[in-house]
């Protein structure tokens, strides 16, 4: 695993999982990174070339004079399988992240060879109540200045390993599967981004209020008609964010695409239950066939 840097319109920090053969682009999700695929990129890379970057003003990549919101990342990533990849890329996308893979699918297919959204942030039939937590988030987003104020207070009053911790809780069904190694490379990387000052919430605020305004918005099913490549939907049946009813009602709208349901986990199958994820993805015919064609 090799941390590395590309210039893609500003610096674009990557993690190199190393390997040969078609190349597997992962994108995390809102507030992740490209750390949230360590415990799956090093089994891939044993058969693929792959490689997982940090959105602008996530992980490593500096925000900038760039912009965080759902739109501009997605060019971003374009922009990346253009100058760092330069070929056809099977699209692995988290949260947030599968949300920028359907547009990335939609928009440039000849760069896409085929998509698997892992928990993807879709509009869907959310009738669950959210967690208090995460209703506190949502009404400080709506809040000019007070959620740049929130966030900078939870930092420094949970601490690192406090703020991974409560995340884990919110995203997993059990934290406890998490390995202790992902914890640990979060709970770093949380320390270092502390740091950063006002710029560590800037990006957040912005991805957030542009994956909300996004998820309300019906042109998603627009670009979600528009994927030709095949498509994979991995979901947890117990995930709090985004309700597996909504992965659901995706395939309902594309037959076409399969869907499988991980019962017992969360939004991020491939921090909480890896192994699983990893057998998922592999028994997959468009995985398969991605690579068979790359080979030919």
């Amino acid at each position: 695993m090799r941390h590395k840097v590309a210039d893609v319109d500003g610096p674009v920090h990557y993690v190199d999982f190393g390997g040969v053969g078609t190349p597997l682009v992962m994108v995390h999700g809102l507030g992740g990174a490209a750390i949230n695929w360590m415990a799956v990129g090093p089994e891939l890379a044993e058969t693929r070339r792959v490689i997982a970057l940090d959105l602008a003003g996530f992980g490593e990549t500096p925000l900038l004079n760039r912009s965080a919101t759902v739109g501009a990342n997605a060019r971003l990533v374009h922009g990346f399988v253009e100058k760092v990849v330069g070929e056809p890329v099977v699209l692995i996308g988290n949260s947030m992240g599968g949300h920028i893979a359907v547009l990335e699918a939609a928009a440039h297919p000849e760069a896409v060879r085929s998509v698997v959204l892992v928990d993807a942030a879709i509009p869907g039939p959310h009738v669950r109540r959210p967690p208090p937590l995460m209703l506190g988030a949502m009404a400080a987003l709506s809040v000019p200045g007070l959620a740049q104020t929130i966030l900078d207070h939870r930092v420094r009053t949970l601490g690192a390993e406090g703020l991974v911790m409560q995340t884990l809780a919110l995203v997993c069904a059990d934290p406890s599967r998490v390995s202790p190694e992902v914890v640990e490379a979060h709970v770093h990387l949380t320390r270092e981004r502390s740091g950063l000052g006002r710029q560590n919430a800037r990006a957040f605020i912005q991805a957030s209020r542009s994956i909300g305004l996004r998820m309300a918005s019906p042109a998603f099913w627009t670009r979600a008609a528009a994927v030709s490549a095949p498509v994979l939907v991995v979901h947890g049946s117990l995930d709090r964010l985004i309700p597996v009813d909504a992965a659901r009602r995706l395939v309902e709208k594309r037959p076409d695409w399969e869907l499988k349901v991980l019962q017992g986990v969360g939004h991020v199958p491939m921090m909480e239950t890896p192994d699983l994820f990893l057998t998922t993805l592999k028994s997959w015919s468009g995985y398969r066939i991605a690579s068979a064609a790359a080979a030919s």
